[in-house]
């Protein structure tokens, strides 16, 4: 008889973006003449780079050509978009990387999700708490969690590393077993950042303890502090004991056309076994390939011309969280992040739940949010709010909300 993955059914009600979703639109759907403001899923609002549509429009032509048409594309990605993100990122932060150390993927969430594929059923995991949703979920998908605890919001095969305010939103090290750690940093939902000597600590305790650290970066683009590591393959030893995720979604605004990358160095070899080989040969079974005109698009992410338009994309982004986040705070809230991440994480008012205060600010003033317990139990009592929406409708929330407050 077919039998489930009872996995699934252990999972708390639906993704925390979906019940958003839900939420919003049964509000919509009842007052429909509402002026919505949304400020909560972290989806960007600008358009793509003129080089970057002048790249996909190229590749397009390409495609309808016989002399130039591609089919399948190579496992690991086709070799001028990794050479691209090589030369044009990690050389230039002192890391050298080799070609087949790249993955190329379609989003950073993807390869969040997939990456447990190569992991033992036994592993246990730790998660910074509050934490992005797809690290725990996908675990618990795959029977890694243990069982869940409604009454504590945990599971009971998960290490929780509190993050607060207390500890800058960086966590201290675990007391107990913990093989595979996850770690976003700028941080997703917070907005922290980790200096290159805090992940030091976090290297060398994973070689020490025969760990595995799982490093998503992918908000690198926005640090605008000069002590800040874009790659945890800037600390000493990472590459035998760390696997990086990158996207361009948020640096370049592909969330709708969807490219990212992983790395898992060569030197990655934990109990005699090659994490590369085994990540080459899960994406080869799995996997097809981003399409040639997307990665042609990310390529051109790299040209001078990218380049620029690219980082003029993200400063649009980080004026909006200046805003948000002094405007947050002329109005008496506790606030964090929004300065090397497009993420604002603050303190709800008086004694509100995360998800009272959802609710309060889409009933009372129309703006849409995220509540921080969505994230974990750490997250109660906190808010994020993103920056990537218009100038124009970030100060119009922002004045929604200190009226509110007022």
């Amino acid at each position: 008889m077919f039998k489930a993955n009872e996995n699934y059914a252990k999972l708390p009600g639906s993704y925390l973006f979906s019940t958003i979703g839900k939420k919003v639109k049964e509000y919509s759907n009842a007052h429909p003449d509402a002026k919505l403001i949304r400020l909560g899923i972290g989806d960007v609002t600008l358009p793509l780079a003129p080089s970057v549509i002048a790249a996909m429009h190229s590749a397009v032509d390409e495609m309808g050509k016989a002399e130039t048409f591609r089919g399948y594309a190579p496992d690991l990605g086709y070799e001028f978009l990794r050479k691209a993100i090589i030369d044009g990122d990690y050389k230039a932060w002192g890391v050298d990387l080799d070609i087949d150390e790249i993955f190329i993927s379609d989003g950073a969430k993807s390869d969040s999700g997939n990456i447990g594929d190569i992991f033992a059923a036994d592993n246990r995991i730790a998660v910074c708490d509050p934490v992005y949703p797809v690290y725990v979920d996908s675990n618990a998908m795959s029977g890694r969690t243990g069982n869940y605890d409604k009454a504590s919001e945990k599971w009971s095969n998960v290490t929780y590393m509190p993050c607060t305010a207390e500890n800058s939103f960086v966590p201290e090290l675990p007391k107990e077993r913990a093989d595979v750690i996850y770690l976003c940093y700028p941080n997703n939902p917070t907005g922290a950042v980790a200096t290159k000597e805090q992940l030091q600590k976090w290297v060398d305790f994973a070689l020490a303890n025969g760990s595995l650290i799982i490093f998503d970066a992918a908000y690198e683009a926005y640090i605008t502090e000069k002590d800040i590591p874009h790659s945890i393959y800037e600390c000493d030893g990472a590459k035998k004991c760390a696997i990086e995720i990158r996207s361009f979604s948020k640096n370049a605004g592909f969330t709708g056309t969807r490219l990212g990358f992983t790395v898992v160095p060569k030197a990655l070899v934990l109990d005699g076994v090659s994490l590369n080989s085994l990540w080459a040969r899960r994406s080869g079974t799995k996997f097809n390939g981003a399409p040639y005109i997307i990665q042609r698009a990310g390529e051109a992410v790299y040209s001078e011309a990218g380049r620029r338009e690219t980082r003029e994309m993200v400063a649009y982004y980080m004026n909006n969280a200046k805003v948000i986040r002094e405007g947050l705070k002329d109005a008496g809230f506790d606030v964090y992040g929004g300065v090397n991440a497009p993420y604002i994480w603050l303190k709800t008012p008086g004694n509100m739940t995360s998800w009272e205060f959802f609710d309060y600010l889409l009933e009372t003033v129309n703006v849409v949010g995220t509540p921080g317990s969505g994230f974990g139990p750490s997250g109660e009592g906190y808010f994020r709010l993103t920056a990537f929406g218009s100038l124009e409708n970030s100060l119009e929330a922002l004045e929604r909300i200190k009226n509110m407050k007022g």
